[in-house]
């Protein structure tokens, strides 16, 4: 699952931050409520980083009560311009594969 989730995880991510903003250990922590429990802060942080790169997210300093300022992310117009993308070529993969699953035979797999 940790592959297929790669390459999903910028729009995990940005579904999220849609709702509202946040910052990195509270993304982390959606994540885990959502059941993605193998995701580790330093895999959050290195795609928050990408995102900030990309254009897709706007970070603002918020002083924190202990240590430095937090970083709190929040979906810019290019951000959510790619989530909606995403959203569009999940619907498809998602249907299309469930469709395969659907409507293809599951051959027995010899020896068991």
């Amino acid at each position: 699952m940790t592959e297929m989730l790669k390459g999903t995880l910028e729009g995990i991510v940005l579904a999220i931050l849609s709702g509202q903003p946040a910052y990195g250990y509270e993304i982390t922590a959606r994540l885990r409520e959502e059941g993605f429990t193998d995701i580790v802060e330093g895999t959050v942080y290195a795609l928050l980083i990408r995102l900030e790169q990309r254009g897709f997210v706007d970070v603002r300093k918020v002083p924190s009560e202990k240590g430095p300022p937090r970083k709190v992310y929040s979906v810019n117009a290019l951000g959510a311009e790619y989530l909606d993308e995403f959203w569009r070529v999940w619907s498809f993969l998602a249907e299309r594969i469930d469709h395969l699953h659907q409507h293809n035979p599951h051959p027995e797999i010899e020896g068991t």
